[in-house]
């Protein structure tokens, strides 16, 4: 149902709907079926895909070298609570238009943040209701929200991290309100990203602390949301660098080892961004793997980088091939648990019509759609899965199955070294996996 406010921002683009990949019209989903059912859930529930409001309401496409290129009518007014009514409402008519469920924000996504701590909290206060009523007559949810603790210069040596317990208290609160805004939206989790948890230079760096620091901020944060009645997840979003020359949070195993290091592993899992990990030069699907391998598969940012450029460029996603890859990592792993797949990408700079913010989530939706489709066929049709186990199959039995259970000593090892051949080679085979991912995509 789509859901309009007192003006229509996006005129001219109705309902985008499922129409075939025979369709030839841009607006209109080719592989998206919301409701088709693929292992049992439906292509919503594996997906649960959110708009994030950052990129696609705040977004106007400046970079380091100029400006902003994009006028959005929802930025119109001078009122800070006027133009967080207009945002929230071109939000619900884009999600609703779109089909989708969910969003993602920061605190001052939502409404601009003031001069003070005390305006701010006033004005996030004053529009919440508002946003709450928009939900509710549309039906859209929060996937998760969280605090940008990385714009204000006050965040230039970190924020849970930073060297002043001034500007610690100061996030500190600033997660409070954000927190307080997510639990009354009914927000289903809570993300951290660290976007400047991390140093420039050791030379003027105290990792231990700053990292123990981090670690109790965490649990502060959790404590209090629980006391709070909030039951969603908290997510760990892992990024090496940009815009600090190392961040802690560098991967999903340097995130993972936080989360145990600090007593976390009950509540917290990982949003796992595609344009983090290959910052952090891996792939996509090796972060979700080495997520779902420690139970903490929590949610996912959609995006791409650029293989060009060595930063952040957060464009939509539109490699089939590697999205299949990560989706057979989903679909082996038992999917994401708590989160979605939130649009955390950007229009290019150049594409300033508002349609191009349409066309540009519709292919990302596509794209993950389609790589799913293609890795339940693969999963069901061909020799995959029987060739994956064979690759290991020395172990299912005999001296190898016991080495498994933990049933053999080093020594052990040595006698049967000893007792047998030399091993033969035995081909990896990877040019024909490779091959069958093409052969159903």
């Amino acid at each position: 149902m789509v859901v309009l406010g007192d003006k229509e921002f996006f005129k001219g683009i109705g309902a985008i709907t499922y129409e075939g990949k025979s369709s030839d019209n841009p607006f209109a989903y080719k592989y998206y079926n919301a409701d088709h059912v693929v292992q049992g859930k439906t292509m919503r529930e594996h997906f649960k895909f959110a708009m994030a409001y950052w990129h696609t309401l705040c977004g106007t496409g400046g970079d380091p070298f100029g400006p902003g290129t994009k006028i959005f009518p929802w930025n119109a007014s001078d009122d800070p609570i006027q133009a967080a009514k207009d945002k929230s409402d071109a939000a619900i008519e884009f999600i609703t238009k779109m089909g989708f469920d969910y969003y993602c924000f920061h605190d001052f996504d939502l409404v601009n943040e003031a001069d003070s701590l005390a305006e701010s909290e006033k004005r996030i206060e004053k529009i919440i209701p508002y946003i709450k009523q928009k939900q509710e007559a549309s039906g859209v949810k929060v996937l998760w929200g969280t605090a940008n603790l990385f714009s204000n210069p006050r965040y230039m040596n970190g924020a849970a991290s930073n060297p002043d317990f001034n500007v610690v208290a100061h996030a500190g609160a600033q997660v409070k309100i954000a927190l307080d805004t997510t639990i009354a939206l009914g927000g289903e989790n809570y993300v951290f990203w660290g976007g400047r948890e991390g140093y420039m230079s050791l030379l003027n760096t105290n990792m231990k602390k700053e990292q123990d620091h981090i670690g109790r901020f965490l649990n502060m944060a959790k404590d209090y949301a629980r006391s709070q009645g909030f039951k969603g997840s908290f997510f760990i979003e892992p990024k090496p660098m940009e815009p600090s020359k190392h961040q802690y949070d560098f991967d999903a195993a340097t995130s993972i080892n936080t989360i145990r290091a600090y007593g976390l592993e009950d509540d917290f899992k990982l949003n796992i961004e595609v344009n983090h990990a290959t910052l952090a030069q891996h792939t996509f699907q090796h972060e979700l793997q080495v997520a779902a391998n420690a139970g903490m598969l929590g949610s996912i940012d959609a995006n791409r980088g650029d293989y060009q450029n060595g930063w952040d460029t957060d464009q939509f996603p539109n490699n089939v091939l590697e999205t299949t890859e990560a989706m057979l990592v989903l679909l082996k792993s038992g999917g994401i648990h708590g989160g979605g797949i939130n649009f955390d990408a950007k229009t290019r700079r150049n594409s300033t019509d508002l349609e191009d913010i349409f066309l540009a989530h519709i292919g990302g939706v596509d794209t993950f759609a389609r790589a799913l489709l293609i890795a339940d066929e693969v999963l069901r049709k061909s020799p995959y899965e029987t060739m994956l186990a064979s690759r290991y199959e020395s172990f299912d039995s005999g001296k190898g199955a016991e080495f498994s259970r933990g049933e053999l000593s080093l020594e052990d090892l040595h006698a049967f070294a000893h007792a047998n051949k030399e091993p033969e080679q035995i081909s990896g085979k990877q040019e024909l996996y490779e091959n069958i991912l093409n052969q159903y995509s």
